[in-house]
C-alpha cells in the first residue's frame, strides 16, 4: 500500500494526459514482455470493451504485444529489440500516447519504442521499478517504489486499472444521446 499511495499523484497526471490524447481522437498503444505483455493487453481490452459491468464507453487503445505472426516476423527482420518500435513508427500518430510496461526499466525493446514514438510525437509514458527508466526519455514516468518484479506487475495492473476507471469516467467522453461511445 506505502508503494500505491507513493504514486497516486502521478495517476491523476497520467489520466489527465490520457483523457487529452483520447478526447482529441488519439489512442493509446500499449507494450511490454511477459507479464507486462499479458498486463497490456488487459489494458487495452478494458479500454476498448468494458471496464465493469455497464460500463460502455469505448476507448481506442491497442496491445502491441498480441500478434505472434507479426511480433516474429519483426523478431525475424529487425531483430527483438525492434517489435514494438517498428509497430509504433507504422501504427502511431502524432498525438497517440505510446505506454511501455518495464519492471526492469532496462527493456532493449521497450525503450526503443518509447525513442520511436517521441521521434513521431507520441505522448510517451513509462510504467517502471524502483530503478526508473535506464536510458531514453518520457514523458510521463510512473516508478513503483518496490524491486520485487512480483510487486511492479501488481501495482503496474492497479495503476492501469484505476487509470482507466479515471479516464472513462470523465464527462467527454458521453455522447450527446447518452450512449456513452466515444
Amino acid at each position: 500500500m506505502e508503494a500505491l499511495e507513493s504514486v497516486f499523484p502521478q495517476l491523476e497526471i497520467l489520466a489527465r494526459e490520457m483523457t487529452k490524447v483520447l478526447s482529441g481522437g488519439g489512442k493509446v498503444l500499449i507494450f511490454g514482455n511477459g507479464g507486462s505483455a499479458a498486463s497490456a493487453q488487459h489494458f487495452a481490452s478494458e479500454l476498448v470493451g468494458r471496464l465493469a459491468k455497464g460500463d460502455e464507453r469505448h476507448l481506442p487503445a491497442l496491445a502491441i504485444t498480441t500478434d505472434s505472426s507479426l511480433m516474429t516476423a519483426l523478431a525475424n527482420d529487425f531483430g527483438y529489440e525492434g517489435v514494438f518500435a517498428r509497430q509504433v513508427e507504422v501504427l502511431g500518430c502524432p498525438g497517440d500516447m505510446a505506454i511501455g510496461l518495464t519492471t526492469s526499466g532496462a527493456s532493449p525493446n521497450v525503450l526503443m519504442a518509447l525513442e520511436s514514438a517521441g521521434e513521431k510525437g507520441l505522448v510517451r509514458v513509462a510504467l517502471t521499478g524502483k530503478e526508473g527508466l535506464r536510458g531514453g526519455e518520457v514523458d510521463i514516468e510512473i516508478r513503483v517504489p518496490s524491486t520485487s518484479v512480483l510487486r511492479i506487475q501488481e501495482a503496474h495492473d492497479f495503476i492501469l486499472h484505476t487509470v482507466a476507471a479515471l479516464v472513462k469516467a470523465q464527462p467527454v467522453f458521453y455522447d450527446t444521446k447518452g450512449s456513452g461511445h466515444f
